[in-house]
């Protein structure tokens, strides 16, 4: 039977669904996820859209999701993903163990298109590494 992870932020847009799409492909054998926002933007960034693309990860049918859309449901691990100096990271009250692995928001990059799209990658790049690491060894 998979486990179950809810990854969760502020506004479900961009770090929480690229952890969602990158845990349901690379360990959906033994990981089911979903994730969700206290205060949804009420899209998926573009960008988080296309650096998932450049890794052959299709998450543009995701959408932005309230997590009292999963209040009931009972998840093995819920993930934080806010980034604590600069955001305050929502608290999840329903059932799953909890922890916090922070990521900056991608969304808050200037610049160019091509140079918000670094930042994305790097975020992705860091939520591949840590995210996927801590599932693989948790029990």
């Amino acid at each position: 039977m998979k486990k179950q992870v809810l990854f969760l932020c502020t506004g479900n847009s961009c770090r929480s669904h690229m952890a969602e799409g990158l845990t349901n492909h690379f360990l959906g054998e033994s990981w089911q996820a979903v994730s969700a926002g206290t205060e949804p933007a009420g899209y998926v960034h573009p960008l988080a859209i296309q650096a998932l693309a450049e890794l052959g990860i299709d998450i543009s049918n995701h959408r932005s999701k309230t997590a009292d859309e999963f209040m009931g449901m009972a998840f093995d691990l819920v993930v934080t993903v806010c980034d604590d100096a600069a955001e305050n990271c929502p608290v999840w009250l329903g059932k799953g163990q909890k922890q916090h692995i922070s990521f900056p928001d991608p969304a808050k990059a200037t610049g160019t298109d091509d140079e918000k799209l670094l930042v994305f990658r790097q975020v992705r790049d860091d939520i591949r590494e840590k995210v996927l690491e801590e599932l693989a060894v948790w029990r």
